[in-house]
């Protein structure tokens, strides 16, 4: 069977779907991975200074719409990613707020 039957991507002879949503799956993890460390030290020192409100309030709704994005090409790796992401920015976003 063709691998370019179902999807039109352009490397599709050369990898399988799955091996493409795979690759996906390693970049979110990987991206979204990298709020983890600024995270950990907000929560470790108690304090968000120097944690930008407004870079987070963009990222956020920036990855809210590569959440939709994901939805609407039904990419399971682009909403996994993106829903992650967001939720620890969110995190991040409640304890700038709090810790103001």
């Amino acid at each position: 069977m063709d691998n370019c039957s179902q999807q039109d991507y352009k490397y599709c002879v050369l990898m399988s779907p799955f091996q493409i949503e795979t690759i996906g799956l390693i970049a979110a993890f990987l991206t979204t991975g990298s709020f983890v460390p600024q995270l950990i030290e907000i929560l470790k020192h108690k304090s968000t200074e120097g944690v930008s409100l407004s870079m987070y309030l963009f990222m956020f709704l920036g990855v809210s719409l590569w959440f939709l994005y994901g939805f609407l090409i039904e990419s399971f790796s682009v909403m996994l990613a993106n829903l992650v992401a967001g939720f620890l920015q969110l995190i991040i976003i409640y304890f700038k707020l709090k810790w103001r």
